[in-house]
């Protein structure tokens, strides 16, 4: 992977997109480099200590200082801040390649879905370890049980309306929110679907917050099954 420092395009942004960020200054020249025409970064930074914020600013993305850890408080911090009417979630890790956001947002821009998931597809044995997979396919197959939604991955590359997304009152702000969205827009009757995008090895000396240790995917199973649960 080829990292190049490269700023926003200036000009009105059609497409806001969330990243939730804990020290990946390693990761963020690329992702934000591969931004399609009309789509900006929110980074929304939630403590870190490796210079990420400073470097976004540069590389002009809006950041959004998060103080209160977890996941869901940084992507709810990040919609938030967002003002387009599209708003995408993606990584910050290097493992999601911005240049297929579109292919998650054009279906709820054509008014053809509400909500749209990106269906990892790994590029590598390494992308996706074991454990990781486990964990999506215990929570996907009780997601759909649950809801009736045919979903096979809770992937973190998302689109949807960013006035809508404010209007299910998501409450969780830990592992359990990219599933509580998902819950909370089947419950409102919302169209969901997914798409395949591709799915690669992390950035070297990134680490994943939810699914890069078995103890992590432990947790973020239990997170979504409280949200489940409820």
């Amino acid at each position: 992977m080829v990292f190049t420092e490269r700023r926003a395009e200036p000009g009105p942004a059609l497409v806001d997109v969330v990243f939730p960020c804990l020290d990946e200054a390693l990761s963020l020249p690329w992702l934000l480099g591969r931004l399609p025409h009309g789509y900006r970064a929110v980074v929304a930074d939630n403590g870190s200590s490796d210079g990420s914020a400073d470097l976004a600013r540069s590389l002009g993305a809006l950041v959004v200082d998060v103080p209160v850890r977890g996941y869901g408080a940084a992507a709810h911090a990040g919609l938030e801040a967002a003002t387009t009417d599209i708003v995408c979630f993606c990584d910050a890790d290097g493992s999601l390649d911005p240049a297929e956001l579109p292919t998650v947002a054009d279906p709820v821009r054509s008014g053809l879905a509400d909500l749209v998931l990106g269906r990892r597809r790994p590029t590598s044995s390494a992308a996706w370890p074991p454990h990781a997979r486990w964990g999506n396919a215990v929570i996907a197959g009780r997601l759909r049980r649950a809801t009736g939604v045919d979903l096979h991955d809770l992937g973190p590359m998302r689109a949807g309306r960013r006035t809508a997304l404010l209007g299910l009152k998501l409450s969780d702000r830990r592992f359990g929110y990219p599933l509580e969205t998902v819950a909370a827009a089947a419950a409102a009757g919302w169209r969901i679907t997914e798409v395949d995008v591709n799915y690669a090895a992390r950035t070297a000396g990134s680490h994943s917050k939810v699914t890069g240790t078995v103890a992590g995917t432990l947790r973020t199973v239990l997170d979504m099954s409280r949200v489940l649960a409820r």
